[in-house]
């Protein structure tokens, strides 16, 4: 019988590939195995056509001042996940780039900063090597 695998926990799809130079680089370039995320040493991160996230998590609303800011914090998050950057020498500048992201496309400063604060008490399993999404198989066989 013919079967898929897929993962749960995707609400959007980037339709266009998306570059941008972040404030921050790894020691080397890095590539997701997916393909779909690269971030050069000098900071160029690249989330190509196609990648799926989940956009704002926690209490809140995905308001268009906070898409762009979660695009680029997902693929971070998703690198330390990887092992391809270090959590716990990137996540705070992860965190702190959402935040300025956001207020950069027009969010409020407290608003912001809340953001900035859920994350650094609530965001480290999300960053975490070991909270890797399960994949299903569908039918179950």
């Amino acid at each position: 019988m013919e079967c898929i695998e897929y993962k749960k926990g995707y609400k959007y799809q980037i339709v266009d590939s998306y570059v941008t130079t972040i404030s921050f680089m790894p020691d080397k370039d890095v590539l997701s195995p997916s393909g779909y995320i690269e971030l050069t040493k000098e900071g160029v991160l690249k989330i190509k056509k196609g990648y799926a996230w989940d956009g704002p998590s926690g209490p809140t609303f995905d308001t268009r001042d906070f898409m762009r800011g979660s695009l680029v914090h997902d693929a971070l998050y998703q690198l330390m996940r990887e092992n391809l950057l270090d959590k716990d020498k990137d996540r705070d500048a992860a965190d702190r780039l959402l935040q300025q992201i956001c207020k950069d496309d027009g969010m409020w400063v407290l608003r912001a900063w809340w953001v900035y604060i859920g994350l650094k008490f609530f965001g480290d399993p999300a960053a975490d090597p070991a909270n890797k999404r399960p994949v299903t198989k569908a039918p179950n066989l």
